[in-house]
């Protein structure tokens, strides 16, 4: 991972007040009327003796809206030209949410990612930060300013502007943190903090109060829509502590932390990915450097890879599996075919048709009984398992996806996490 800004140090002794940054999703700023809760909630926490800075995303639906503007311009739009359009959303917001605290007599400034110093790589849709200099943040909140910053967004060395892809909002809070070596990042959004399951899909689920940086990373990497994993990772990496708060009432939330506190329960949440496909390429030439060579070109194209599973058929055939986010599915495809070409392999096929469903927790490889009712739960409710990936704090199946949300709540419900 990049340097976000090197030598993070201790936060300073002398520093009176605390530097809080805090991060509203769409849903949080979607009208006019959200808008005015959100800035009355940054001018309390300011007037509580903190130095605020805020970053935004665009409002409810606009990056979508966008997104399907642009389609229907041009089915291929350019991807310098899609980040120019999509960092609009995030403009608009913190100018919106500017006038908003301006209208209650407080001192406030709009910056988008290039005014903030927000320095990223050349790729665009998904570019990653590179470094931040926050002297111009700094200056203004020297001055006494509540900082918005548009999030998702920064510039590369040409100058262009760079979007940071799906989570970037997040990723740019921790990132903008971490550089200003903030007492704490919050992150406000529709749910009062992070859950053992998705509460849309599961009634019972439970709110945690505490959560490891891992077993949220891992959460986040599986599906669960609490924070992107990237965000997470910045957070662990500068012992950034994290707070995952609604922004329509004033519960605590879940303390994201680098040590778990809590009660050693073994499995400590449910997370369901239906936004994945998965992807074969049948009867694959066995000889040595086969995988590099597929993976390598995924790797180029910018495509991540989740649950990977090798099947050796008969002699010097093997059928090579993978799964990619839907979103990267047409890309793959289209690597996966150049790949089969080179190398004389026999087909490639694909399947949206599928989710994949995961427990997480502190040590759950090491006790068996933990598999065991897993599987035995799918088994009983009639779900076939295709796939079987596991970690230190993870176990994750890929299933068809027309049976997944009726399974987590079986597996929730087998874990007895509704109590």
């Amino acid at each position: 991972m990049p340097e976000i800004i090197k030598n993070i140090d201790k936060k300073s002794e002398d520093r009176h007040q605390k530097i809080i940054v805090q991060k509203y999703g769409g849903t949080s700023v979607g009208s006019v009327e959200k808008i005015k809760r959100v800035a009355r909630r940054i001018v309390e926490r300011q007037k509580a003796g903190n130095r605020v800075v805020v970053v935004v995303s665009a409002m409810g639906k606009t990056t979508d809206d966008l997104v399907d503007l642009a389609n229907r311009i041009n089915p291929n739009p350019p991807s310098r030209e899609m980040d120019v359009l999509l960092a609009t959303g995030e403009q608009v917001s913190i100018s919106l949410l500017a006038m908003a605290i301006e209208t209650i007599g407080v001192p406030v400034i709009s910056l988008t990612g290039a005014q903030c110093g927000i320095r990223t790589s050349d790729v665009h849709k998904r570019a990653r930060i590179d470094a931040i200099d926050t002297t111009r943040i700094e200056k203004e909140l020297a001055a006494g300013q509540i900082v918005i910053v548009a999030g998702f967004q920064g510039i590369n060395d040409q100058r262009d502007i760079t979007t940071l892809g799906r989570g970037g909002s997040d990723t740019s809070a921790v990132a903008v943190a971490a550089a200003l070596k903030a007492d704490a990042c919050e992150i406000y959004t529709d749910v009062d903090g992070v859950f053992n399951a998705d509460p849309r899909m599961v009634p019972h689920a439970k709110k945690l109060n505490m959560i490891s940086y891992e077993e949220v990373l891992e959460m986040a990497s599986l599906g669960a829509g609490v924070l992107h994993p990237r965000s997470v990772e910045l957070a662990e990496k500068f012992d950034l502590p994290l707070v995952v708060r609604s922004s329509y009432n004033d519960n605590e939330g879940t303390l994201i932390v680098r040590k778990n506190k809590m009660e050693q329960a073994i499995v400590k949440g449910i997370a369901l990915d239906e936004n994945i496909a998965k992807i074969s390429i049948m009867e694959v030439p066995d000889k040595p450097g086969i995988a590099f060579r597929l993976f390598s070109m995924l790797a180029k194209a910018n495509i991540h890879i989740d649950m990977i599973v090798q099947n050796t058929n008969r002699a010097n055939v093997n059928d090579i599996s993978f799964t990619v986010n839907a979103d990267d599915l047409q890309d793959a495809v289209t690597v996966a075919q150049q790949f089969a070409f080179e190398v004389e392999a026999q087909k490639v096929e694909f399947d949206k048709g599928v989710a994949k469903l995961s427990i997480i927790g502190t040590g759950i490889v090491g006790n068996p009984d933990i598999a065991s009712r897993f599987f035995e739960t799918l088994y009983k409710n009639g779900v076939n398992i295709r796939t079987i990936s596991t970690s230190e704090i993870k176990m994750s199946t890929l299933i068809d996806k027309e049976a997944a949300r009726d399974a987590m709540v079986k597996v929730h419900e087998a874990f007895e996490l509704d109590r």
